[in-house]
């Protein structure tokens, strides 16, 4: 449950109109908007504790004053984001890392065509994301799509976040992958099944049947974590473990470019 507050009618007219965004983005999700609840802290303060995601828009330090009584700490408190009345400005206030608050905010950003503003160390370089997809032989570039962009919202992510659509070099031929990494301006990436077992102790789904098929355990949670990996010569972990389509298989990694380590939490 996403909980969007604001206290002047600005920040109204931001809140509404983030709303709409964000069910246009996932129209599945669960989000709603408050001008000036009564009493404003107790409102704010029960979403916070019943684990609800808040957007607040108002001054930092209202929303600090508002949510101090009732912190616990980044590793069960929500994200919390803090947006000015113009829709200016994004900042992760609470649970940056841990709670995800940075990487929401920086989806946010992009909807409002916002300036990001972290203070937490590692988001400072911000994470790759790829995309491995399998296939039936033949599958059409427009199933291919839509189920992409099935994946992606499930993840809060779109099209633009991505950097490349990988699979098996089997479908190093697959037209229909080829044309929809062309048509999206992506690359097209294949790997052998040997370089893709590199990555076997990863996988969240991994299949004997897939293996006794083409020679490895997964075809696309493997092509997204290889594709991540060798992006940012760094480790890569999957966000979305593979989804299936009649016809079609989909997962996503993320990996940080080298450089992005932690020098303190500020969550």
């Amino acid at each position: 449950m996403i909980r969007i507050f604001a206290l002047t009618d600005a920040g109204a007219s931001l809140g509404v109109r983030l709303k709409a965004l964000l069910l246009a983005q996932n129209p599945d999700a669960a989000v709603s908007f408050e001008l000036k609840p009564q009493p404003f802290a107790g409102t704010v303060q029960t979403a916070f504790s019943h684990g609800e995601r808040l957007i607040l828009i108002c001054a930092t330090g209202i929303a600090v004053r508002t949510l101090a009584p009732v912190l616990l700490d980044k590793y069960r408190d929500p994200a919390v984001l803090v947006l000015d009345e113009q829709g200016e400005f994004v900042i992760p206030l609470l649970s940056g890392h841990e709670g995800g608050a940075n990487e929401w905010a920086r989806q946010v950003s992009g909807l409002l065509d916002a300036h990001l503003a972290i203070t937490t160390a590692k988001p400072y370089l911000m994470p790759v994301y790829t995309v491995g997809m399998g296939c039936e032989r033949g599958c059409s570039q427009e199933h291919l799509l839509e189920f992409l962009n099935q994946c992606l919202s499930q993840q809060g992510l779109t099209i633009a976040d991505i950097v490349s659509i990988n699979s098996i070099d089997i479908k190093a031929d697959e037209q229909g992958l080829i044309a929809l990494a062309q048509s999206l301006g992506k690359s097209f990436q294949t790997y052998s099944a040997q370089a893709l077992a590199t990555v076997n102790d990863q996988l969240i789904n991994p299949s004997q049947y897939v293996y006794d098929t083409v020679g490895v355990y997964g075809v696309a949670e493997s092509a997204a974590l290889l594709a991540a990996q060798q992006a940012t010569n760094n480790e890569a972990e999957l966000i979305q473990a593979k989804l299936k389509s009649p016809k079609a298989t989909c997962a996503i990694a993320k990996a940080y470019p080298p450089g992005a380590g932690s020098i303190g939490e500020q969550d």
